[in-house]
């Protein structure tokens, strides 16, 4: 037993956030998750519009997928923007959207920092534009799109767990993980949390 819990609290040690490498560019699980729980929702989604009497056609359905993914990464973005982080932000307005840090030649740092605040502003908002633009009930379809709710949650967790974000507080407890963060400066920390 004592090898298990050893195991388990240095699981976040031994993986990588990142899937791969194409050069410079890092594909991360996080990112991943976003397309796997977009898929995983879709087919749920159609899947009860076969089987249940919903009174909504596939390609409605199609057509507000765009809208939801674009307002998970537009209000996602935006929310980490303003909740998290705005006084950076204002000083590094390119920086909300592009991926490169202009001051330093065009180096390229990713995006980083998205909010489930944000996320879940910019659907309700999305979806409210999209039913009263093609005459749907908000309620029916809120309906519709509720059970697939908590599988966003979950994967979004699922990928900060994997790039060792979101932690809990310091612990003590034999089943706590510790997290080891490695800055972009390679300065090395780690602590164990419940």
């Amino acid at each position: 037993m004592k090898e298990f819990i050893s195991w388990w609290s240095h699981l976040s040690e031994h993986i990588s956030p990142v899937v791969f490498r194409m050069g410079s560019i890092e594909v991360h699980y996080y990112g991943l998750m976003y397309l796997v729980v977009f898929a995983i929702c879709y087919l749920f989604i159609l899947n009860r519009i076969k089987k249940e009497n919903t009174g909504f056609s596939k390609a409605v359905i199609d057509n507000y997928f765009t809208w939801l993914i674009l307002a998970v990464l537009i209000g996602g973005r935006l929310g980490y923007v303003l909740f998290y982080d705005f006084s950076y932000y204002l000083k590094h307005p390119f920086e909300v959207i592009l991926p490169f840090d202009i001051n330093n030649g065009l180096q390229y740092i990713g995006l980083y920092g998205m909010s489930y605040h944000g996320a879940l502003i910019g659907i309700i908002i999305a979806t409210v534009i999209f039913c009263r633009s093609h005459k749907l009930s908000f309620w029916l379809f809120a309906d519709l799109f509720a059970p697939v709710v908590p599988l966003g949650y979950t994967f979004g967790r699922l990928g900060n767990f994997i790039n060792g974000e979101l932690y809990g507080r310091v612990t003590s407890v034999p089943w706590g993980m510790y997290f080891s963060f490695r800055s972009y400066t390679s300065i090395e920390t780690s602590f164990s949390i419940v």
